[in-house]
């Protein structure tokens, strides 16, 4: 009896030739020949294929991740900002970890998108959305193996650096800064246009879409492969070299660094070799306490792609069109076939691909990212730097000034025109007076002047002309009792304040007595 989908084939099982070939993603059917008298027909199962082959709740399952996205997003954008905005002394900002925490946000993208899409997984009724059909799912299975590649780059440009740094003493300048650019952007783009090309992401399990099982080996997992495996090795060496120098340094028994004879005297007895393995081990120890952070990230980030690399690869390899997976795939295809009972035959999938729990624990992992990205990189003295910028720029610093200080540059119009009715000089500067200082008389700590200095003109100051004198007045001229009339305005006279030391003036009439001050006479000779 042949049925309007299920054709000839047994249900659940859809007949493929009744299913158009011309949309959505046709290598992502799940389809197997199956042979009826004299014909052979291809049947496939239903779309999605993994609430088939896994729980049908796996799906609101890994949908808690796109929410632990949404809740880590913020923390790494806030880090981004705060490079941007805050000095380097409260963020301690490197470029490395910048470029680090651009591809931690790529890959929370890729996690959010779904959310505010909502997608359709399926094309029709055996046929997967790909990124051709669905344009969310091109968005997010683009941000997520890119950010994969970013992550994985900048971890190995990270090792590198710190290699060179412990084990070479290179000193990380401009052009490694700029190689690092070219390479820690330019082979993550490069490879993943090729794989976009060439093999493309669909969605697979979940609402997030993943790259396609076609040359997706070739493409993606091996090159990323390398260069996690190679950020790995070098991960160990450099950490086996840390560990080698600390061990000379424990049998470094130099009394250059621990002393000899309870006296500080240098010894000459130590060998050269002794001596560099302490000055190493100094060396290795600050530069570890600057980049401990680096590499505990850099080891879960390898960690998280290793791990989420085999389990993927062993996905593509389990649904691989194969003799032994379609040997592995009977049990569990003939049970649907006679009871159309996917729960109770899904005993007989377990042997098919990683289980459900592997699949979770490699999303959330994912997800999670970023969080452990702002626990290392997120330092305390950045909460200080942004409520130290809060108080700058938000809030009024009122700075306590003198009252004589409000009054003078209360109006600065009176400095300009001198029709400008304003008050005396005398009321803008004014010595302070001898009864309002404390202590004795300010004449008393003044050396009187000679009577040399008490020429026609100061020693420091050369004599003025008559042209001069007539136009800045001489010593003893009186303010204008009219200083706002216009007619005498222009015959203001400058009256220097009474105890100016900035021109000549007559000695003081006041007695010094050297006694006083305990400070040796004009006669008197200085001990």
């Amino acid at each position: 009896m042949v049925h309007a989908l299920t054709g000839h084939c047994p249900s659940p099982f859809l007949q493929e030739t009744l299913f158009p070939t011309d949309g959505g993603f046709i290598d992502g059917r799940y389809c197997e020949d199956i042979a009826f008298g004299n014909s052979t027909y291809s049947c496939c199962l239903p779309c999605p294929l993994a609430e088939w082959r896994y729980d049908t709740e796996l799906a609101d399952k890994i949908a808690v991740t796109s929410w632990i996205s949404v809740a880590i997003l913020p923390l790494c954008i806030f880090l981004l900002i705060s490079y941007a905005v805050l000095p380097v002394k409260w963020t301690h900002r490197h470029y490395l970890s910048i470029c680090f925490t651009v591809g931690i946000c790529c890959m929370e993208l890729a996690f959010i998108i779904p959310l505010g899409a909502n997608p359709e997984q399926c094309h029709n009724a055996i046929t997967p959305n790909g990124m051709r059909s669905d344009l969310s799912c091109a968005f997010s299975g683009s941000f997520l193996l890119f950010g994969g590649w970013l992550v994985v780059m900048w971890s190995f440009i990270r090792t590198i650096a710190f290699h060179l740094q412990v084990c070479w003493e290179k000193v990380i300048g401009p052009k490694f800064m700029w190689m690092a650019f070219v390479c820690g952007f330019g082979i993550p783009a490069i490879g993943t246009t090729v794989m976009l090309i060439l093999t493309g992401v669909s969605f697979r399990f979940g609402e997030i879409c993943h790259i396609n099982v076609t040359n997706g080996l070739y493409d993606y997992w091996i090159p990323v492969m390398v260069f996690a495996s190679a950020s790995l090795l070098l991960q160990v060496s450099t950490m086996i070299y840390c560990v080698h120098i600390y061990l000379r340094s424990l049998f470094d028994k130099s009394a250059s660094t621990s002393g000899s004879s309870g006296t500080n005297l240098p010894s000459y007895t130590a060998s050269v070799g002794t001596v560099t393995a302490r000055q190493a081990y100094r060396r290795v120890r600050r530069v570890l306490k600057l980049q401990w952070r680096g590499i505990a990230l850099t080891s879960i980030i390898l960690g998280n792609v290793i791990f989420f690399a085999v389990v993927f690869i062993n996905l593509d390899n389990a649904v691989a069109p194969t003799a032994d997976n379609t040997k592995t795939a009977t049990p569990w295809l003939m049970c649907l076939a006679e009871t159309g009972d996917k729960e109770g035959c899904r005993k007989y999938a377990a042997a098919i691909g990683p289980n459900e729990a592997t699949l979770l624990a490699v999303v959330i992992l994912l997800s999670l990212v970023g969080f452990w990205n702002f626990i290392l990189f997120a330092r305390p003295s950045m909460f200080i730097g942004w409520l130290d910028l809060f108080r700058n720029k938000v809030t009024q610093r009122h700075e306590f000034v003198s009252a004589d200080a409000h009054t003078r540059f209360a109006d600065n119009k009176g400095f300009e025109m001198l029709t400008t009715s304003v008050k005396s000089p005398d009321t803008f500067m004014r010595s302070p007076s001898p009864t309002r200082m404390d202590g004795p008389d300010r004449s008393a700590f003044m050396r009187s002047p000679s009577p040399t200095q008490m020429g026609g003109h100061s020693a420091f100051m050369p004599p003025l002309s008559p042209t001069q004198m007539t136009r800045y007045g001489s010593p003893t001229t009186s303010p204008s009792p009219t200083f706002g009339n216009s007619q005498v305005a222009h015959e203001a006279r400058y009256v220097r304040p009474s105890l100016s030391f900035s021109g000549p003036r007559p000695p003081s009439a006041r007695e010094w007595d050297p006694q006083s001050t305990f400070a040796p006479g004009y006669g008197q000779e200085r001990v």
